[in-house]
């Protein structure tokens, strides 16, 4: 769910090689219905049977606690992909990338979040359904996002945007936001 392709052209003015709004917004959807899909719902699914089972640690609160997560990661996955078709002008699918480096939205707070916000569904799920099995996938789930990013798309992400990403990672950490004091000392 990274971000390469084109350059920005002067004014921000769509050129003849820049993927349409129509075409992301499509490529999006489809993308989202077949892996986030699978994902977030699909494999939890089949590894839960989302039956509800006792609360873990026997206690009643952790289930409230996945719900709230669920709740909340929504609408920053929801912005994710809304930051990727309207600035980026692409998908989240590697094949059709997009071709802006997003930087606003939750990109402002993390390099990642559409992977922060895949991880905390599947986790707020697996505390709703008091799964264990589901939160062993979250964990192996979270790994292999932070091997992919890592590996391949970071790489892929300062050979296309050379100084401005490598300014945009100095500037925005990987999967944590930084607590920023507001100067008084308090």
């Amino acid at each position: 769910m990274g971000q390469r392709g084109a350059r920005v052209s002067p004014g921000g003015v769509t050129t003849s090689g820049e993927r349409s709004l129509l075409a992301a917004t499509v490529g999006t959807v489809v993308f989202v219905a077949f892996v986030p899909g699978t994902v977030v719902v699909v494999v939890p699914r089949l590894l839960s049977g989302w039956r509800i089972q006792p609360p873990l640690f026997a206690w009643a609160p952790v289930r409230w606690i996945g719900l709230v997560l669920v709740l909340l990661a929504l609408p920053v996955f929801l912005d994710f992909l809304v930051g990727f078709v309207r600035r980026g002008h692409g998908t989240p699918a590697p094949i059709a990338p997009p071709e802006r480096l997003v930087v606003s939205g939750g990109f402002r707070y993390v390099r990642n979040p559409g992977y922060i916000a895949v991880v905390s569904m599947v986790v707020g799920q697996g505390l709703f359904l008091g799964s264990k099995a589901v939160l062993a996938y979250a964990a192996c789930l979270a790994l292999g996002f932070h091997l992919f990013v890592v590996l391949y798309e970071e790489p892929a992400l300062r050979g296309q945007f050379g100084e401005e990403y490598a300014a945009y990672c100095r500037r925005v950490p990987r999967w944590f936001p930084r607590v920023r004091g507001n100067g008084s000392g308090h």
